[in-house]
């Protein structure tokens, strides 16, 4: 099991571009992943799961990837979120 803990840096917070852009990310790979806010942990390939958090600025989340990838996804969701302004 990988996890970062990221803090979102984006003025609207994760709302359904970016969630759509972080889900695309996670399904390209085996490994399991989750994204935890506030104690809810939802299925970062899920848009509906991701979404119903209402990650907004200033968030602490937590991305926990667990598989055969799961390095390689959760350097690729950090890559996401930096290139998008999203998250540090």
């Amino acid at each position: 099991m990988a996890q970062k803990t990221f803090t979102v840096t984006a003025e609207t917070g994760i709302h359904a571009r970016p969630a759509t852009l972080l889900v695309q990310t996670a399904s390209k790979f085996d490994s399991d992943v989750h994204l935890e806010y506030k104690e809810k942990k939802v299925n970062l390939k899920s848009i509906m799961g991701v979404m119903s958090l209402g990650v907004g600025k200033g968030a602490e989340i937590t991305i926990i990837t667990e598989g055969s990838d799961e390095d390689e996804a959760l350097n690729s969701l950090k890559e996401t979120l930096n290139k998008e302004g999203l998250a540090e």
